[in-house]
């Protein structure tokens, strides 16, 4: 059974001819050596004229494989960056003359409206963007051109790309504003299936929760870990028992899946190692988690069929009816009140019989939480395991910056966490360990 949302990597696309962008059109070999030679290093070049085999022959950047990075609505794409300056697409081994033609073609795959990929400002050369090393260039080349602007490479219009947590200095996070079901309609198949939906309460659609939810605070303790790890969306599964006479479903453990959402080829060996881990602590699979990193922990379109799908499946699996949750945990949302992250349960309740084409229902779900007593040593493992998964990762939070003035990102993360607390305090000296993993160089 696959709980992951929006498995699907993007399909492999056909050989394009050259690709230029607009604008930013990077210049052909012999156009940059002419414009090199005519001007020498003292003249301005044009902005046009940085291109990554500039970088390249000043040592700013070097080749490598899986160097480059796009992040965009919840899909990261990788890029080698080959010594002549052109882009090689891992998913596909195809060739790019510039960061704008293989953002704008990845882009398009992701949402065939885009109508420009805004190359520089979406590729990332090792976590950093490509037009922070274009703006280190000028600056100690042409330092008389050090206040020239480069706003229009650095920003993208497409409010839901995924940036870096440059957690102060922030070029003010667009919201993706969410829409009440009510106004959704029909399915439309040109609507953004990243639309975030408000959620409905049980008893505004007059029906009563038909479960009771008790979750461990083990669970959410490695959930919120996983999720604060990474500016890229994570998921992972929900392990418990479901008590058919008490209608209660128990969430006892969490299983973060230590991969990539769009690695297909690993995604079969994780699933199967948290199935044998389920099967040898006597846990039923009762649900799944996944991260919205900067945004609201709503659900997307995208989410709602996602759900539906595990809920069907799972109570598919058996005899009788079994309710599968699903839960959103937004860390890094600027919306969040103080440093917890937002934790939202949800599940997804058909349409009405009469309008089989509208989308499933999203509602909020009433849980109990439940404080354990210690800290376990399966969840401290997992969170170790977690730390080397990522450890030098592009994406890999950087924990000693700031996300407030006067407090860390690590100082952030700890006060979340604190929340759901066991009620031993011997783990605070514990989680000091996991934290002084995160402390070090990236």
């Amino acid at each position: 059974m696959y709980l992951w949302p929006g498995s699907e990597p993007p399909s492999s696309p056909q050989l394009l001819e050259e690709g230029v962008e607009e604008e930013d059109e990077e210049l052909s070999g012999g156009e940059e050596s002419d414009l090199r030679a005519s001007s020498g290093r003292g003249s301005l070049l044009t902005r046009r004229g940085i291109t990554l085999r500039v970088l390249l022959k000043d040592g700013l950047v070097e080749p490598g494989d899986g160097v480059l990075s796009i992040h965009y609505l919840g899909k990261k794409f990788v890029g080698d960056l080959l010594c002549d300056g052109k882009i090689r697409w891992v998913e596909t081994g195809q060739i790019f003359n510039s960061p704008s033609a293989w953002a704008t073609h990845c882009k398009r795959l992701v949402n065939p409206a885009k109508k420009s990929g805004c190359g520089w400002a979406s590729v990332r050369y090792r976590g950093q963007k490509l037009v922070q090393y274009k703006t280190s260039w000028l600056h100690k080349y042409q330092p008389s051109a050090g206040d020239m602007n480069l706003a229009s490479e650095g920003e993208d219009d497409d409010e839901d790309e995924e940036e870096d947590l440059s957690l102060i200095q922030r070029r003010g996070d667009r919201e993706r504003v969410p829409v009440r079901y009510c106004n959704l309609g029909m399915r439309d198949a040109a609507r953004d299936p990243h639309t975030l939906v408000e959620l409905s309460a049980f008893s505004a659609i007059n029906r009563f929760q038909p479960f009771n939810v008790a979750v461990s605070s083990n669970v959410l303790l490695l959930m919120d870990f996983h999720c604060h790890m990474t500016t890229s969306e994570v998921v992972g599964y929900l392990g418990g028992r479901w008590d058919t006479n008490t209608q209660l479903l128990t969430v006892l453990r969490a299983f973060p899946c230590r991969t990539r959402l769009a690695d297909r080829d690993a995604a079969p060996a994780v699933e199967e190692e948290i199935c044998q881990n389920l099967f040898m602590r006597g846990l039923s699979l009762v649900g799944w988690y996944h991260s919205h990193p900067r945004g609201p922990a709503l659900p997307s379109l995208q989410d709602i069929d996602s759900q539906m799908d595990h809920q069907l499946r799972l109570q598919g699996s058996s005899n009788g009816f079994q309710p599968c949750l699903g839960i959103i945990c937004g860390p890094y949302y600027h919306g969040n009140q103080g440093v917890a992250s937002t934790i939202t349960p949800f599940w997804v309740v058909p349409p009405p019989e009469q309008r089989p084409n509208d989308y499933g229902i999203p509602v909020a779900v009433e849980v109990t939480y439940v404080q354990d007593n210690f800290l376990t040593s399966d969840v401290l493992n997992e969170m170790m395991l977690l730390v080397d998964f990522y450890r030098g990762a592009p994406d890999l939070v950087q924990f000693s910056q700031h996300w407030t003035p006067d407090i860390s990102v690590m100082d952030k993360m700890k006060g979340s966490l604190s929340g759901h607390a066991p009620k031993d305090q011997a783990y605070v000296q514990i989680l000091e360990h996991v934290y002084s993993q995160l402390s070090g160089p990236h």
